[in-house]
């Protein structure tokens, strides 16, 4: 049987390891896209621990299923990951969208921030497996 959980962990370490190189190597709007993802597929396999799975009939994860659920059930509800990660999701996409989207760059200290708060949240869901 496939761990289907720990193939999205594996993910979110290998995102984080992209964050922190890009960000040791003054790439700092890549760095932020990677710490975002690596919160996004650490969130995923947390969601599927929990036996919480996707409700799109694709199998794929929407951004804001996964927030919710993430914040809502496993933070809020549950209380199985610490209340400080509830904002993390928030803050490390409005720095993904500035860094991807917007005509602004993301600064070492931004980078640095988001790469800190997804190494947190990954941690996390690391630790409860």
């Amino acid at each position: 049987m496939i761990d289907e959980a720990a193939i999205f962990l594996d993910k979110a370490q290998e995102s984080l390891a992209g964050a922190e190189s890009e960000l040791a190597n003054g790439r700092y709007n890549n760095s932020a896209n990677r710490a975002y993802y690596a919160c996004f597929l650490a969130a995923i396999s947390a969601l599927m621990q929990a036996e919480i799975r996707t409700t799109s009939g694709s199998g794929q994860w929407s951004h804001e299923f996964v927030w919710g659920r993430f914040i809502g059930e496993l933070v809020n509800r549950r209380k199985l990951y610490p209340a400080e990660l509830r904002d993390t999701f928030e803050r490390v996409y409005r720095l993904r969208e500035t860094a991807d989207y917007r005509a602004d760059r993301v600064t070492r200290v931004q980078a640095s921030r988001a790469v800190t708060r997804a190494n947190g949240l990954v941690d996390a869901v690391q630790r409860r497996r």
